[in-house]
């Protein structure tokens, strides 16, 4: 009865990363693949968070870096610093981070609200809060980071980019 019970649980696997020193689950499901750095083509009038895109064997895909999301200090990209391309819906696009961790299971029951933290933090791009392994890892709400308005000027600078280095 009780492993029947269990295996009726659907865990939530998050993909956890670094930023700041803190840490930071994405759900699995919405991962594409994960990149090395490397440079992308800057698009005019863009916010400063959204580095520019990459041609993703031809896919034309957006790039935000997290830190200036989140509207942290932006820090000097090195070895570890990672590209995790996620999707939502039909769209790509990327997120710089500092570094990847692992892939976690999490038990649903286990996510708490994230608390009101008034207008100190902005909490609109979390999910929830979740404890694995003694440590805090904050779930990540990926269709909350672009906005309609970035979208539509993305979009309407696309068509204007002429050379973009193709990414392997």
């Amino acid at each position: 009865m009780y492993e029947d019970k269990l295996a009726t649980v659907q865990l939530l696997q998050q993909l956890t990363f670094s930023l700041a020193d803190e840490e930071y689950g994405v759900d699995i499901l919405a991962v594409r693949e994960i990149r090395s750095w490397s440079r992308v083509t800057r698009i005019p009038q863009t916010p400063d968070y959204v580095l520019g895109v990459l041609n993703l064997r031809g896919a034309i895909v957006p790039v935000m870096d997290l830190r200036l999301r989140f509207g942290l200090t932006r820090e000097s990209y090195g070895d570890d610093t990672v590209t995790i391309i996620v999707a939502i819906g039909e769209r790509l696009f990327g997120i710089v981070v500092d570094a990847v961790s692992d892939v976690i299971d999490i038990d649903p029951a286990a996510v708490k609200p994230v608390p009101d933290m008034g207008a100190v933090v902005d909490t609109r791009y979390l999910k929830g809060l979740a404890t694995h392994v003694e440590r805090m890892v904050m779930l990540l709400d990926v269709e909350m980071l672009m906005r309609p308005e970035d979208v539509e000027t993305l979009d309407a600078a696309l068509p204007t980019i002429q050379e973009v280095e193709v990414a392997a």
